[in-house]
């Protein structure tokens, strides 16, 4: 079950809660800066202690602002896959229920075989996504590596079945930050579960338990 999970969770970076329709109409996309990027609340604002954003040109800042937000959405699906893993392990019919134990020892438990499968189903997401967003390496200059296309929003892969895209610019920044904020809590979450199984052996909800 857990190996499961995680294939949703890497897949995730192609396929879960984007917006639906790259946005032409968003003043971010028009001008993609550090003064109107979504995702600053106070007390911190605009986070970036290293100065990176400051140092980065718009396209720059377009493939951080990918970066982060397809890292947060693996990292909420991870989170989800971490907890349902743990929960339904011995109990599920998948694998005769034999994988057990904590989560991060879930995916090396699980037959052999579908390691091709995993690897399939994500190249074909990654590419999928690639293809939506990326300029084709050969229509790129040597030095603008993974250029995003100009029409193209961070994250907005076009997948929204239930329509909850807002078409008001000001709550479409609104719904980013939302997911920008879950996404940057998740990842910490993801880190600190990964850690703390790592550290004692211990699954997160006998954590929880004990």
């Amino acid at each position: 079950m857990m190996k499961l999970a995680l294939i949703s969770a890497l897949a995730g970076s192609a396929t879960a809660f984007a917006p639906a329709a790259t946005r032409s109409t968003s003043s971010a996309l028009n001008a993609f800066s550090i003064d109107n990027m979504p995702g600053a609340l106070p007390p911190m604002g605009f986070f970036d202690p290293l100065g990176f954003a400051e140092k980065a040109d718009e396209k720059t800042l377009k493939r951080y602002r990918e970066a982060e937000v397809t890292h947060g959405r693996v990292a909420m699906l991870a989170v989800i896959g971490f907890f349902v893993g743990e929960a339904v392990e011995g109990s599920s019919f998948l694998f005769d229920a034999q994988i057990s134990g904590p989560a991060i020892t879930h995916f090396t438990q699980v037959p052999d075989g579908w390691d091709a499968l995993i690897v399939t189903f994500i190249g074909a997401s990654e590419a999928q996504r690639a293809q939506k967003g990326w300029v084709d390496p050969a229509d790129a200059s040597y030095d603008q590596p993974g250029l995003l296309k100009d029409n193209y929003y961070p994250g907005d892969i076009g997948f929204d079945p239930l329509g909850l895209k807002p078409e008001d610019p000001e709550e479409f920044d609104l719904m980013v930050t939302k997911e920008l904020q879950n996404g940057r809590l998740a990842m910490l979450a993801a880190a600190g579960f990964l850690a703390q199984e790592a550290v004692d052996g211990k699954g997160i909800l006998e954590h929880f338990a004990s």
